[in-house]
């Protein structure tokens, strides 16, 4: 695997109103899943059923970070449970990834959408919401450590590694971060849901679990030499 170098700074400091004031002192993640019910370190709270916090395990070697809840995850409560969680779990397992391994996330805790008739459509957040929600991905890092961190999509990627970044230049390479030893870049799993095509959807889908293999690989190796 080949490793890129200089292209991922850290974390992108919040602007002056973010979720910086209700990341709690104690740093555990049933503490920070609780207070972030009632972050108002943006609007996109007013709009929304509920803060979709990430869920996992503290120190699961694997991190996926996406771009926000949808639908399903606001009304739920729970990340990626919606049609592109079910695809992302479908890869995971052809690529003989357990979930359990995996602490799964989003940059902003807030699902951000518009009305389109009785439907609530995804609105992609804007970059100052995503900066002013990083206090609480910051954390999340900071509790769960993995060896292993994959950002799902240009959202996840820019936000974590910076504009520079780009999904299709960088995927399938590690990049050197402070975020976690291994770093790397991959689509979101929606990308694939929006090919109509079966043969093109199922050629995207096999490409998807070769990029969850090489994950694999080296959360094998860590685990066999932690």
């Amino acid at each position: 695997m080949a490793r890129a170098r200089g292209e991922a700074p850290s974390l992108r400091p919040p602007p002056a109103r973010s979720a910086a004031d209700y990341v709690p002192a104690e740093r555990s993640l049933d503490a920070m899943r609780r207070a972030s019910q009632g972050c108002r370190g943006c609007d996109l709270w007013e709009h929304a059923t509920q803060a979709v916090f990430g869920e996992g395990r503290a120190r699961a070697p694997l991190m996926l970070v996406g771009e926000q809840p949808g639908n399903e995850e606001d009304l739920s409560g729970h990340p990626f449970v919606g049609p592109s969680g079910r695809l992302l779990d479908e890869a995971l397992e052809e690529a003989g990834i357990a979930r359990r391994d995996a602490y799964v996330t989003n940059v902003v805790k807030h699902f951000k959408w518009e009305p389109r008739g009785k439907r609530r459509i995804h609105k992609k957040p804007t970059d100052m919401e995503a900066r002013a929600c990083g206090p609480w991905l910051r954390a999340e890092i900071e509790v769960v450590q993995p060896r292993v961190l994959v950002c799902l999509g240009a959202t996840a990627a820019q936000a974590l590694l910076g504009r520079g970044v780009s999904v299709t230049r960088q995927r399938g390479q590690w990049l050197d971060s402070p975020l976690a030893a291994h770093v790397g870049v991959t689509i979101h799993p929606s990308a694939i849901l929006r090919i109509t095509d079966g043969e093109e959807r199922r050629a995207a889908f096999d490409a998807y679990v070769d990029d969850f293999r090489w994950v694999r690989d080296e959360i094998d190796a860590h685990l066999r030499h932690p």
